[in-house]
């Protein structure tokens, strides 16, 4: 395998990131949306997080081949320290260790800034022919550590069948009474 680089998402990247993204938006129930964003709003989407958290891309030979992002958990003050995590790698590019190597370089830099639990929100098919999603997101996220912490059931309705929803979720560090705030930045990674 040639060497896979990770780094930070740049404005260069947006098509890229909106062509990986397509696929899943109009091919699969991995993601509830119902229409692809193009190149401008991947854009925007990737400034507003860069913000704060880490927005990672895999390159290989040139090409961007995968993103993993996180962003806040949810918007109050004492939820600092968790964040959702992101990623999505090209159809053609899976199973080759590239969404373990952005997965790894995302928490280490989750670490860095001080976040303690990384959650995952992964759609799951309600029977196991579904065309449109398999339980390998699932599998992937238990292979790096991940734990199933809850399960909504029906919860998206795409190409008129419904999807369960499941969470699951990773401790990065100790949980200590009165812990040091996050530190928030663009340079995390």
């Amino acid at each position: 395998m040639n060497q896979v680089i990770i780094r930070k998402a740049q404005s260069a990247d947006a098509a890229s990131l909106a062509a990986i993204y397509a696929y899943y938006v109009d091919k699969t129930a991995i993601t509830f949306e119902y229409e692809a964003p193009d190149a401008v709003e991947m854009e925007r989407r990737r400034q507003a997080i860069s913000q704060k958290y880490p927005y990672l891309v895999a390159e290989k030979d040139g090409r961007v081949v995968g993103y993993a992002y996180a962003h806040a958990f949810y918007g109050r003050e004492a939820y600092a320290w968790s964040v959702e995590a992101s990623i999505y790698v090209d159809k053609d590019c899976r199973k080759g260790g590239i969404g373990r190597t952005l997965y790894e370089a995302m928490e280490k830099a989750l670490q860095t800034m001080g976040i303690l639990n990384v959650n995952a929100c992964i759609a799951v098919p309600r029977s196991e022919d579904d065309p449109y999603l398999t339980r390998a997101s699932l599998a992937f996220h238990r292979r790096l550590g991940y734990e199933m912490v809850g399960t909504f059931h029906c919860s998206g309705c795409k190409f008129g069948r419904w999807y369960d929803v499941v969470w699951m979720e990773k401790m990065l560090g100790d949980h200590v009474d009165r812990p040091e705030p996050p530190r928030f930045c663009a340079a995390a990674y």
